[in-house]
């Protein structure tokens, strides 16, 4: 694989940057600095970190940077949670949004596995 574009994990988590663009438009305009902001900043940093872990051309480094999109993710859900909690998203976005990024971690830790 020479392109990190051609990562299926790296694909599901740009349409999980997406999702979380549109849900977050939902949002109360006082989140627009709190918690949205903190949502799309730990959905772009899944992607982001897939993208320059891959190209920089080493498993370590591959590793430490897919170590990092997974704690990401992490601190999305977390952030998923507590929109529900709140009441700006209901249960079934929350659903949704939460299984996607279980997908994307079970992903995240394969490839983990792979580089060793």
């Amino acid at each position: 694989m020479t392109n990190y574009k051609d990562l299926v994990v790296w694909q599901k988590a740009i349409q999980l940057v997406t999702d979380i663009y549109k849900l977050t438009k939902t949002f109360p305009k006082e989140e627009a600095y709190g918690l949205a902001s903190q949502m799309q900043r730990a959905s772009i940093s899944i992607p982001s970190n897939i993208a320059e872990g891959h190209d920089r051309n080493s498993d370590k480094e591959f590793s430490n940077f897919l170590c990092i999109a997974r704690g990401s993710l992490a601190e999305l859900e977390t952030q998923v949670i507590i929109a529900e909690n709140l009441g700006y998203i209901n249960q079934e976005k929350k659903i949704y949004i939460l299984n996607k990024c279980y997908e994307i971690g079970k992903m995240i830790n394969g490839l983990l596995k792979k580089l060793g």
